[in-house]
């Protein structure tokens, strides 16, 4: 009867403890980021493994280096979820700051690395550093913590709403110098969304918007790479085997995926006809392997995690968490926007841009930092659960 009785306290006590665990994170969140990531591990291996083998003598040389992208974007995930927000809130400045000191090495020789005719990378060692990766995540952190501190400025004056895009404009230039024109308009969409969800005035949040519009169309313009770019997009088939190689091949691999794919790592047109198979235009290959149907799972389970973010988002303005909730609203249109793009651009419905498939691209810059950024939202929701 005793034993009965203590087994009995023990279940109980485990039932309890497991509860608890699962109410202390949004479980619906970690399950999106863990299928996005475990789905782009084994698409980086089917795209990558031909080019792999005949560069580098080993089929599976980007799956492993994945892999400890992988391991290392979820220890800071973790990491994340158990540092309070105000500890990130109070470094944000310095954060910021570091961000653009970044920004500027890049450019410094011995120091920066080019990589297709464009400095955006710091080699350190075995790994590549992509400054504009964790400079999107610091602006994200500095902006809301800025929100908090001068919403009713950002609200009701012109001049709350001109400093922090003063200081983006500078990091924008940086970003433009590179040149990485991809990540200048991510980082300026998704301020400006964040600034629109603290309370800017409609109006003048659609003047800004249109004074940025303006603006990155006139750099489009004032580049000849940009617009021969932008014709080759609204034409690809122009120039098939010329400015419009990406595109036309991306398109035939999506269309030669049908509903259900030609099967995974049946794909042709990564042997060596689609150039960047595994990084930028992994959707692609995704599309021509698993089809629509597999196409149609990626793009539900980017829309359910950038609506869980806002979800969260939305929770902690309601319950007081100011800078939670712009946190969780910024990080949900960072993850959001550099899908949508690069989804949009590996189906023809925008100019070629180099940004990654979020958690599922090969690259360990844009993966670390998302994974990162992630378990910044799960740690919003964390404080929230506490709260309650």
């Amino acid at each position: 009867m005793r034993t009965a009785t203590v087994q009995q306290a023990w279940s109980h006590e485990q039932v309890e403890r497991i509860r608890g665990l699962r109410l202390r994170y949004d479980a619906q969140l970690i399950i999106a980021v863990l299928a996005l990531l475990g789905l782009g591990l084994v698409m980086v291996a089917s795209s990558s493994i031909s080019i792999a083998a005949r560069e580098l003598g080993d089929p599976l040389y980007y799956f492993w280096r994945q892999s400890a992208y992988v391991a290392i974007g979820l220890a800071l995930m973790l990491a994340a979820t158990r540092i309070p927000l105000k500890t990130w809130r109070s470094l944000s400045p310095v954060l910021l700051a570091v961000g653009a000191l970044l920004l500027v090495l890049v450019f410094i020789p011995g120091v920066g690395r080019e990589v297709n005719g464009s400095m955006r990378w710091l080699s350190l060692g075995p790994f590549n550093l992509q400054p504009s990766e964790p400079m999107k995540l610091f602006m994200v952190l500095y902006l809301a913590g800025y929100l908090v501190r001068r919403g009713e400025l950002v609200r009701s004056t012109v001049g709350g709403f001109i400093r922090p895009m003063s200081m983006l404009a500078v990091i924008g230039v940086l970003l433009l110098f590179e040149p990485d024109f991809g990540a200048a308009v991510v980082l300026f969409t998704t301020a400006l969304g964040m600034l629109f969800l603290g309370g800017v005035p409609f109006w003048r949040f659609v003047g800004w918007a249109a004074f940025v519009a303006v603006s990155m169309a006139a750099v489009v313009l004032a580049a000849p790479y940009r617009v021969e770019r932008l014709l080759s997009f609204m034409n690809p088939w122009a120039d098939p085997f010329g400015s419009g190689f990406q595109l036309t091949q991306a398109l035939i691999a999506i269309g030669s995926g049908e509903w259900l794919g030609v099967g995974l790592g049946s794909s042709v047109q990564k042997l060596f006809y689609l150039p960047e198979a595994h990084t930028d235009f992994l959707f692609a290959v995704l599309a021509e392997e698993l089809g629509m149907l597999g196409v149609l799972v990626v793009i539900l389970t980017f829309a359910f995690l950038v609506w869980r973010a806002i979800a969260i988002g939305t929770r902690a303005e309601r319950a007081g968490h100011e800078y939670g909730a712009h946190l969780a609203y910024g990080v949900g249109l960072l993850i959001g926007l550099q899908a949508f793009i690069n989804i949009g651009v590996n189906m023809g419905l925008l100019p070629t841009k180099g940004l990654a498939l979020p958690l599922m691209s090969y690259g360990g810059s844009s993966l670390v930092v998302n994974s990162f950024a992630l378990g910044l939202v799960m740690r919003v929701d964390h404080e929230l659960r506490g709260r309650s």
